[in-house]
């Protein structure tokens, strides 16, 4: 359920009354005399869910399903930089240096964390300072070109699918 941000109003117009409430997106107007307002309002707590699962039904579902397939580590040989990290193309800007590294086949592969980022970069001579990846990470996903979400070793981070654009707007 959206966050319950729950901003009751009540108006009285003449013999008429009204109560409005709205929890997150959602926003439910009830009008009539006020001992119909007052009586529905007493199975208002049964009505918000059923309203809640109505727009469910219409809200579009995005689900993301990772699964991170590790080999058995027996013996782990540091590989050097140059190895682990793809080599992109000189980047006009830390943005475009962040999207070309997710774009190859090791951003693709997995999520990938801020550290795991800042080491790509770096095997690309692109040193970026920590704020300006972290900024250039959040700008990115906020714009919707980025996944991402917390995990318990921290933020990660993965190309988000391709959006259709609508005519007349920018993204």
């Amino acid at each position: 359920m959206p966050s319950k941000n729950v901003k009751p109003v009540i108006e009285s117009e003449g013999g008429s009354f009204s109560f409005r409430v709205k929890i997150g997106d959602y926003e439910v107007e009830i009008k009539g005399t006020r001992d119909e307002v007052t009586k529905t309002i007493e199975n208002l707590p049964e009505m918000v869910t059923n309203v809640h699962k109505a727009f469910e039904i219409v809200k579009p579902k995005t689900v993301a399903t990772i699964t991170v397939k590790t080999e058995p580590t027996g013996k782990q040989t540091q590989e050097s930089p140059s190895q682990s990290y793809p080599k992109i193309t000189s980047p006009a800007s830390s943005k475009e240096a962040v999207v070309r590294i997710l774009e190859t086949d090791w951003g693709k592969w997995r999520p990938r964390t801020t550290e795991e980022l800042k080491e790509a970069l770096k095997a690309n001579d692109l040193k970026y300072s920590g704020r300006v990846l972290s900024e250039t990470l959040d700008e990115l996903a906020d714009k919707g070109l980025l996944r991402r979400w917390n995990t318990t070793s921290g933020f990660v981070y993965i190309l988000a699918e391709k959006k259709s654009l609508r005519v007349g707007k920018e993204s």
